[in-house]
């Protein structure tokens, strides 16, 4: 809780895994034998303005992250909510299951996240109603067409490459999904940007990166 306002975590590990390969759920990968999942449970249970998590799950996963959940000795509560076929219907399910007034949002598959980001985004939202953790790009980034034709080149200071956490006024980001529940986002700061709503940036660092295939594992374990 954070100036009298709850808040719920969270972890989303309903995704479908394909380019991780091995035919199973990326956030159940054992690192340094604890689950990818359990890394982000951790944090949030240790973080002071967290007052309960949800965790989204797949339901052939259920009996998987129920075992991992109870290996965590867990002291806040933990709920389980089923995921849709998308990101957006994952995170649409968690926050009507939630009457928190601030939602912090995390990929499961991000195990080197720090304390420090998630309590920086929350405090943001004393000010902001969006909040997203990333890192400023390190490349230049073209916009390109159809045809991979350049249309224009982004200023490299001012691009960034968005990771989780996010963290949103639970309200507002629950109206933003059921307005543009049609229209297919990849992450819930468009959403906000959507609703024309401002969403701040907190510099991360480049160890939070998200398991995607298989040799991410390897290099996490360097960082964790």
């Amino acid at each position: 809780m954070i100036n009298g306002k709850s808040v719920t975590a969270i972890v989303l590990v309903a995704g479908n895994s394909t380019r991780f390969g091995k035919n199973k759920n990326k956030n159940l990968e054992l690192i340094n034998g604890k689950s990818v999942l359990s890394y982000s449970l951790k944090e949030f249970n240790n973080n002071g303005y967290v007052d309960n998590i949800i965790v989204t799950v797949k339901k052939e996963d259920m009996d998987n992250v129920k075992m991992i959940i109870k290996e965590q000795l867990l002291i806040k509560k933990i709920d389980i909510v089923f995921g849709g076929s998308t990101r957006q219907e994952s995170v649409y399910n968690s926050i009507k299951d939630t009457k928190a007034d601030i939602v912090i949002i995390h990929d499961g598959a991000r195990p080197a996240i720090k304390q420090e980001y998630i309590s920086e985004c929350i405090e943001s939202m004393e000010e902001f109603r969006g909040a997203t953790v990333g890192v400023k790009s390190k490349d230049t980034i073209k916009i390109a067409d159809d045809n991979n034709i350049v249309i224009s080149t982004t200023k490299r200071s001012n691009t960034w490459i968005i990771q989780t956490p996010q963290c949103f006024d639970r309200k507002i980001l629950l109206d933003m999904h059921e307005k543009f529940k049609s229209e297919e986002v990849t992450d819930d700061c468009m959403l906000l940007e959507k609703g024309e709503h401002k969403v701040k940036i907190i510099e991360g660092d480049y160890t939070n990166i998200k398991v995607t295939t298989a040799e991410d594992i390897n290099i996490i374990k360097a960082f964790i």
